[in-house]
């Protein structure tokens, strides 16, 4: 069964997953520009991405999964992982593999076309550090053990079966326009904690991918996918 009671240890790792969602939300419907009527709603992004970093530190302590590093082999598989994520996310465009809303797009230039490198440093920096660490806290660290076991600490992630691989993955898909790529990136976030039993594996891939892919938004102006 899906509907299984929610533990202290499962409410720290949702909590900075649902805060950064609720001002994703706020941000979808606030101005997204540097008009002077009223606060630019891009400028949220310091306030979805900082309001998370502190409810992760604040539950930082209680993260067991976060416990330990990797060992060298499974770190540099999963850099290499997330090369390949990075890749196949900006290769796997066609229409059909995208969703027709994506969501608020956030596009750090003022009114001249100028770059604006405040707010273009923050998101890149909360997509590259902050998001790996909610992201998969949330959707391996938490959801896809929880599908397997009420008391999911309990659950070591090398022993996850395959229901609770596919179900965190078809819902982790779901909450991303770029559907198609982002299956092929859960499944390969989940392996690698499956393999190496470790979570710094999938948040490190995360972190690879997040972070070319930012550097790749910015110089090709593909602000779609921010």
């Amino acid at each position: 069964m899906i509907f299984k009671p929610i533990s202290r240890a499962a409410l720290l790792r949702v909590l900075p997953f649902f805060f950064f969602i609720c001002v994703l939300i706020l941000r979808g419907l606030w101005p997204q520009d540097d008009s002077p009527q009223g606060l630019d709603g891009r400028s949220l992004y310091a306030l979805q991405a900082g309001g998370a970093a502190l409810l992760l530190a604040w539950g930082w302590p209680h993260y067991r999964e976060l416990a330990h590093a990797p060992r060298l082999g499974d770190a540099l598989l999963a850099v290499a992982m997330g090369v390949a994520v990075w890749w196949l996310w900006i290769a796997l465009d066609a229409p059909w593999m995208r969703t027709t809303s994506p969501g608020p797009v956030f596009r750090p230039v003022d009114q001249a076309g100028q770059l604006l490198w405040g707010l273009l440093a923050v998101r890149w920096l909360g997509a590259a550090l902050v998001v790996p660490l909610i992201e998969e806290l949330f959707w391996r660290g938490w959801l896809m053990r929880w599908l397997e076991k009420s008391d999911f600490q309990a659950v070591d992630a090398r022993q996850v079966g395959l229901y609770a691989v596919v179900m965190s993955t078809a819902l982790f898909t779901m909450a991303h326009h770029e559907w198609f790529a982002a299956a092929l990136a859960g499944l390969a976030y989940a392996g690698l904690y499956r393999r190496s039993g470790s979570l710094w594996s999938p948040v490190i891939a995360h972190a690879v991918t997040n972070g070319l892919l930012g550097g790749w938004v910015v110089m090709g102006g593909h602000w779609t996918y921010w």
